[in-house]
């Protein structure tokens, strides 16, 4: 993966931060759509308590497509323009939550939900790649991180103003918010977002795909971003497990919750532009962020009570929001431009896997022996990642 030239970037006039807007609008209506729903099927429909196989099948079905097709979308994007894939993919997430609210019927939801999982997988890297192309390399880490926060916003209000729309409306309402929401962003991205041509690239084979992706460049900042996401499921997955098995009530390990989505919020802007002023490097950012992310998991292992779990929900705020804006930046650094979409979908697809395996890493250690154990795996693993990415220098 070799990194860009001044003669390599597209004569794209760099846009002002209200183009910008519709991007970060997009980031948080793939995240909103994906935690909403996720944390109030059961409540939206009874049937689905009962039949806990049906709820994991509907939750399983987002992420699936994720995994399948954000490669392919990013692909695409590269071929014929981020643009139109990112208009594409929001006018689907429209159309697909619109059958449910159509339909009206708990049957449809595995097609609703299908549906927006493949929509998402279109527009959330042609966001990601919009947002590297239309802004100069110098301004990557700010860019990154104003879309990592909007992200963050979505996964953080998803579940809570998802119940509040569940309780009024049920799962119809839902559904009606975010067919708005995404026409609403496709409309604004249309006007506000400028058109960025494909450029010419030379034919690839699947070596040298396998090649380039198998290049340092590419795979540190993409295994940083997997053990980002894995710790940030398993801390919303099993912090409230851990809080309710030390005898707190329900309201304080929401407010972990909370308080962990919040610090991930805040620290992305500060670290995109710490990266772009100078003050920070990828690399020192990256390893910093995983040990960071590894004594979170530690304390949870480790700490008792509340402290153990605000230090964990704290600590892996922070590390996952430190690791995001810097991991994307240093893709975009290595990356041609012409293959800008490519390496964001398969750069999604690494956080794919982490949001999946994490979880399940955890789950297996706490079958095996206890929910300490899980965390305390999870912790290894991720302070084990930055001798790694020490091995070779990064980009930045």
């Amino acid at each position: 993966m070799s990194g860009r030239t001044a003669a390599d970037a597209a004569p794209i006039p760099v846009p002002d931060r209200r183009r910008m807007w519709p991007l970060y609008a997009a980031g948080f209506t793939t995240a909103f759509g994906a935690h909403g729903i996720a944390a109030n099927l059961g409540a939206g429909d009874e049937d689905l308590v009962r039949s806990v196989l049906c709820l994991g099948v509907l939750l399983a079905l987002y992420d699936g497509a994720e995994v399948v097709l954000k490669p392919v979308f990013g692909t695409l994007a590269d071929r014929v323009g981020a643009r139109p894939v990112l208009l594409g993919g929001l006018v689907a997430f429209a159309a697909a939550s619109a059958v449910f609210v159509a339909v009206r019927d708990p049957g449809w939801l595995w097609a609703a939900r299908l549906g927006q999982g493949a929509a998402a997988s279109a527009f959330s890297p042609a966001a990601s790649a919009l947002v590297a192309r239309l802004n100069p390399q110098a301004k990557h880490g700010r860019a990154f991180g104003s879309y990592g926060f909007f992200k963050s916003l979505g996964y953080t209000a998803g579940p809570l103003l998802g119940g509040v729309l569940v309780w009024a409306g049920g799962l119809t309402l839902l559904f009606a918010v975010l067919m708005l929401l995404a026409a609403a962003v496709a409309v604004w991205a249309a006007l506000a977002v400028p058109a960025v041509p494909p450029l010419p690239k030379s034919r690839q084979t699947l070596l040298g795909l396998a090649r380039r992706l198998a290049d340092g460049a590419f795979l540190r900042p993409v295994a940083a971003l997997a053990a980002a996401t894995a710790a940030l499921s398993v801390g919303v997955g099993f912090l409230p497990l851990s809080g309710a098995a030390d005898g707190l009530p329900p309201v304080a390990t929401g407010a972990a919750v909370s308080a962990l989505a919040a610090c991930a919020a805040v620290v992305q802007p500060w670290a995109g532009r710490a990266l772009d002023e100078g003050r920070l490097t990828a690399r020192a950012g990256l390893a910093a962020g995983l040990a960071v992310t590894a004594c979170g998991l530690a304390g949870a292992a480790l700490l008792p009570g509340v402290t153990g779990l605000l230090t964990a929900a704290v600590l892996i705020g922070a590390g996952t929001g430190l690791i995001t804006p810097l991991g994307f930046a240093a893709l975009a650094a290595a990356t041609p431009e012409e293959r800008m979409g490519q390496t964001m979908g398969a750069a999604e697809l690494g956080r794919e896997l982490g949001d999946a395996g994490g979880p399940l890493l955890v789950a297996s250690a706490a079958s095996i022996a206890t929910l300490t154990w899980g965390y305390a795996a999870l912790a290894l693993l991720t302070a084990l990642l930055p001798l790694a990415l020490a091995a070779r220098r990064q980009p930045r």
